[in-house]
């Protein structure tokens, strides 16, 4: 899955818990949260792989359940210490939705194995066509069937959810930079 279709199912999934949970839309910290960690697997994984050939492929160590079971708990145990648990709780929704949303469809006909990578290092992963970085990837390695143009469409989708939740994150991330770059509104 493209980088904008894990934030889409990401926001998407949050934006409902974030309503029915608490009768409201996500606020700015955990929507910010929830978008780092709908692209942390990725983040570790690809780079590991491609630029720096430490792991095998781009859904290994941060894109297993073993990784996810060392995780999970800790970043709960740690924002519930810094007492930030919709933090943590948002940023571990991004990092699930991610796993579960690398499943590919040939996994509801019975084919396994684009699977496999939930358990490595237990299972071995199905051979990757080699890829000479994260821009090689976007140049070359994708190809743009119907899978990828529906998560287009759930971008967009998640684009005027975000936009009706009334942006969350925007403007603290519009500040921070605002700040960091000496720029005034």
């Amino acid at each position: 899955m493209w980088p904008w279709g894990h934030l889409a199912v990401a926001y998407l999934l949050y934006s409902v818990v974030a309503r029915r949970r608490f009768d409201r839309p996500p606020r700015a910290l955990p929507a910010i949260a929830l978008a780092i960690g709908s692209q942390f697997p990725d983040l570790i994984d690809k780079p590991l792989a491609w630029n720096f050939g430490v792991l095998p492929g781009g859904r290994t160590l941060t894109h297993s359940l073993f990784t996810a079971a060392i995780l999970v708990p800790a970043v709960y145990v740690l924002a519930d210490r810094l007492e930030c648990r919709t933090i943590g709780v948002a940023f571990l929704v991004g990092y699930g939705s991610h796993l579960l949303a690398d499943v590919p469809p040939s996994v509801l006909s019975g084919e396994f194995v684009g699977a496999a990578y939930l358990l490595w290092p237990v299972l071995e992963q199905p051979p990757e066509a080699p890829v000479a970085g994260i821009l090689d990837a976007f140049l070359h390695y994708y190809e743009l069937g119907l899978y990828e143009w529906t998560q287009f469409a759930l971008f967009a989708v998640a684009v005027v959810v975000w936009y009706a939740d009334g942006m969350p994150g925007l403007g603290l991330v519009r500040t921070s930079l605002e700040r960091r770059l000496g720029v005034q509104s």
